[in-house]
């Protein structure tokens, strides 16, 4: 707070691994550059920092032994304490006075802001034990307060604490619900939680204002006005985590569903008939708790699936809102199941009703899940994961193991059936295996992933898919985060998982791969979710490209083609879904046609609807900017056009170079004056796209981008106004032109075109599309062919009429000035006056027969 270029990091080093930059680093020139101040012993990093607020140089740091493998979780060790330094980080001091002897585990700081020489320490003990510290003398000393802060869901989700600047010795733990005490930990009470969310991570305060809280929890961020008898959530932060993401066939929107990170599972349209897009009341809850993957029926969208973690499946009936409980179950003399905390689950590409889920084994049902039958053994390496090395060894039973609301170890992540041969499945499992029938289950073959090339044999069967035209053909994504490698993974199989070769090519080091989709037309074209954003490739992943198009970087669990739209539906894990609108454009994309000046590609049919106003006629009605929208696809027909090189206008063209002169320290020349009157005459360069009916008449003219690179423009379905123009109106920018009628629904054709020094040229062959009704009218009245061509007359009308106006307008004004310069003349007053006068009273007559009476 006294020198903002002083900058600290704790640092925790590659997740749950031995090794990296781990420790506790300052930067004294705003980032720039940086210095370890605290090196720690191996598995630990540093995870809380306080800064005195008297004396900048006093710190104090917590350190956290810990790791995580993909079998279990070790919260503790050696390595966890809390230090001190009192001359700005160049020396540390490890406290021990008062704290615990015993294996320390996560530890969360907090320093009294009235009296900086209390303290306060959240320690997690053996077993998820814990307790609260306290110090009064700047951790010489320490006292256990209570034992209170355990429980809930345990440190390796919560153990922040904050103390509050308002009132001494109040103090605020992370928790499933968050816990407070008022007299420095003795004692401690829940924070009242009437509708709010649970899981609580973050608090801040108002330094003016002792009944504000600002608290950041699962279900996003929640704040109160009156000292936590109250709540307001903040509905427009897009911060959901999907896990799956799945998608049905309703008609004529379809909807997407997914499990979130403990706010249920959802489903959503992916597009409303309404001026205002996708808002949070067209969201519906499907099922309760945590959420994970959901599954849709083909031809049925009323039949959904969703479940809770480990393996808690229901079915349920939208028609009905039935829920139907339909786990599988072991007999009685067989051992219990292991489910994945995100257990996958199938609907088979050959029947519908045949569905598949995975434990530790394969089941079946022909029924949607009424009965089930296990058509597999064990498929997983059936290991113990107490029993399992972790933090370089076998640990005790009572060392702080944390496996509570935790996957079950030794599982099936995921599945496939190839949609060419029934019985043709795929399963992978967390301890590193690949399992294959081709006879429904009678026989398995088994792949340990250390066999494929490069890949670690502890690595994780993130996903695994048929291919959808070639039955001997598979992939696999795996990742190894959990054992601090963030490299990607990704193998392609030929022949049935015998042998396997790499898909990277040139895919970046760094950044897990979480799932594989292909397109089921186009056998080469691949989408990519990975841990930093979209990938996709047209050659058969011999070349992979970044998806960017207002992304975020962030990770992309699931990925789903909506088949009948070509849409790309992608689940983030923190920014809720995202939907790539018709990428069949992809499947057209060449080196040929990459290096012709333009192209305009297909287009899919364009809905004819009128949009509803349900909340008014813009984005957001009056409900105020905090009310959260999603926009939809851009209403009509959307064109999809590629310009090699772009059209720039002769200024532009100048001002680059001049840019590039400037960049390399050169001079820029004078252009010279004929060359400046060539710019200033010139009439800038254009790309027009011009739609004609099925008669061939020309309907709108849609101006578009005219760089370099992709481009999609909209058609509104609309003709241009018809009102008559004056000569002082300006020229519209681009996309502003006014709509006038909506078309009649019909077979329509597009063709790009460019405009260069005052010609216009076509620059593609037309591409014909279909404007489709979204719905029949209640009332039967005239056909939509009658009411456009009634429209049209309309615009006849509407020429005729403004013309008029306009041209009364204009004669009121050339009156008013020949009055004005005759009152100027040297000439008598005569005749012109009265004349005059009376040809401006025969205006303002002609005028009110348009338009009324204006006294009236």
């Amino acid at each position: 707070p006294t020198n903002s270029d002083i900058i600290w990091v704790a640092a925790q080093g590659p997740l749950w691994s031995k090794g990296g930059e781990r420790g506790l680093y300052k930067s004294i020139d705003g980032g720039k550059t940086w210095k370890r101040t605290l090196e720690i012993d191996e598995w630990t990093g540093a995870t809380d920092l306080l800064i005195d607020p008297r004396d900048p140089n006093v710190l104090y740091c917590a350190t956290w032994q810990r790791q995580r493998t993909v079998a279990a979780y070790m919260g503790g060790g050696p390595g966890s304490g809390i230090y001190k330094s009192v001359d700005g980080g160049e020396g540390w001091e490890k406290l021990k006075g008062g704290l615990p002897s015993s294996t320390m585990g996560k530890i969360g700081l907090a320093i009294s802001p009235q009296q900086p020489d209390v303290l306060y320490a959240a320690i997690e003990l053996d077993r998820r034990t814990g307790g609260l510290f306290r110090s009064d003398d700047r951790g010489a000393t320490w006292k256990k307060m209570s034992d209170a802060i355990s429980g809930g869901t345990g440190p390796h989700y919560y153990q922040e604490l904050w103390a509050s600047p308002h009132q001494f010795d109040r103090i605020y733990f992370a928790d499933n619900r968050m816990q407070v005490s008022d007299d420095g930990g003795k004692t401690m009470r829940r924070l009242k939680n009437t509708h709010k969310h649970v899981d609580n991570h973050a608090v801040a305060f108002k330094a003016n204002d002792p009944n504000y809280l600002l608290i950041g929890c699962d279900g996003g961020v929640y704040e109160s006005f009156d000292l936590e008898e109250n709540w307001r959530f903040m509905a427009n932060l897009p911060t959901l985590q999907f896990y799956k993401v799945a998608v049905d066939d309703a008609e004529p929107f379809y909807n997407v569903y997914g499990g979130t990170q403990d706010n249920n599972s959802l489903g959503g349209p992916s597009r409303t008939d309404t001026y205002h897009g996708i808002t949070n009341a067209d969201w519906f809850v499907t099922l309760f708790g945590d959420g994970h993957q959901s599954m849709t029926e083909p031809g049925n969208p009323n039949i959904i699936y969703a479940e809770w973690q480990k393996g808690n499946i229901m079915r349920i009936d939208r028609a009905t809102g039935e829920q139907v409980y339909i786990k599988p179950q072991p007999k009685a003399d067989e051992p219990r199941e292991r489910f994945n905390w995100d257990a996958p689950m199938l609907v088979s590409p050959h029947n519908p009703a045949h569905i598949f889920f995975a434990s530790q084994r394969v089941w079946k049902s022909n029924d949607r899940g009424d009965s089930w039958t296990a058509i597999s053994g064990d498929l997983t390496n059936n290991l113990e994961r107490i029993k399992q090395p972790i933090m370089g060894g076998l640990q005790s039973w009572d060392n702080p193991w944390d496996i509570y609301a935790m996957s079950d170890y030794s599982s099936i992540t995921s599945l496939s059936e190839s949609p060419l041969k029934e019985g043709l499945i795929y399963a992978g499992t967390d301890d590193g295996l690949i399992q294959m029938t081709d006879n429904g289950g009678e026989s398995w073959t088994k792949t340990p992933v250390g066999s494929l090339p490069g890949c670690p044999k502890t690595a994780f069967v993130n996903d695994i898919k048929a291919d959808l035209f070639d039955v001997n053909t598979v992939y696999v994504a795996l990742d190894n985060h959990k054992y601090g490698d963030y490299n990607p993974y990704l193998y392609k199989s030929t022949d049935k998982g015998k042998t396997w070769t790499s898909m990277l090519a040139n895919l970046t080091k760094k950044g897990m791969v979480w799932r594989i989709v292909q397109d089921h037309i186009v056998p080469d074209l691949f989408f990519l979710a990975t841990e930093f954003g979209l990938y996709t490739t047209i050659d058969g992943a011999k070349n992979w490209i970044q998806l960017k198009g207002g992304l975020p970087t962030i990770s992309f669990r699931d990925l789903a083609i909506q088949k009948r739209e070509n849409d790309l539906v992608c689940a983030s894990f923190g920014r809720g879904f995202f939907i790539l609108d018709d990428y069949s454009v992809l499947r057209e994309l060449s080196e040929q046609q990459l290096e012709a000046e333009a192209s305009l590609f297909s287009t899919r049919k364009a809905w004819w609807y009128i949009q509803r106003p349900v909340l008014g006629y813009d984005e957001k009605g009056i409900q105020g900017a905090s009310y959260y929208t999603a926009p939809n696809p851009d209403f009509g027909a959307t064109f999809t056009y590629y310009l090699k090189d772009g059209y720039t206008s002769k200024q532009a063209d100048r001002k680059k170079a001049e840019k590039s002169l400037k960049k390399d320290k050169k001079d820029i020349p004078f252009p010279g004056w004929e060359a400046l009157q060539q710019e200033r005459l010139e009439y800038g360069p254009k790309v027009w796209i011009m739609i004609k009916d099925s008669e061939g008449r020309v309907v709108r003219k849609v101006e578009g981008p005219t760089g370099s690179g992709i481009h999609r423009v909209s058609w509104n379905l609309r003709y241009p106004h018809k009102d008559a123009l004056t000569l002082n109106e300006r020229e519209y920018p681009m996309g502003s032109v006014p709509s006038g009628y909506l078309c009649a629904p019909g077979n329509y054709s597009a063709t790009l075109y460019k405009q260069l020094d005052g010609e216009v040229n076509a620059i593609s062959s037309p591409i014909e599309f279909e404007v489709v009704p979204l719905r029949e009218g209640t009332l039967k009245g005239m056909t939509k062919a009658e009411v456009a061509q009634f429209n049209r007359e309309l615009e006849d009308l509407d020429i005729y009429m403004t013309a008029t106006s306009r041209s009364i307008t204009d004669g009121i004004k050339r009156v008013t000035a020949m009055q004005n310069a005759l009152t100027l003349s040297n000439a008598d007053f005569g005749d012109l006056y009265s004349q005059l006068n009376e040809v401006r009273e025969a205006f303002a007559l002609l005028n009110e027969q348009l338009i009324g009476d204006r006294s009236k």
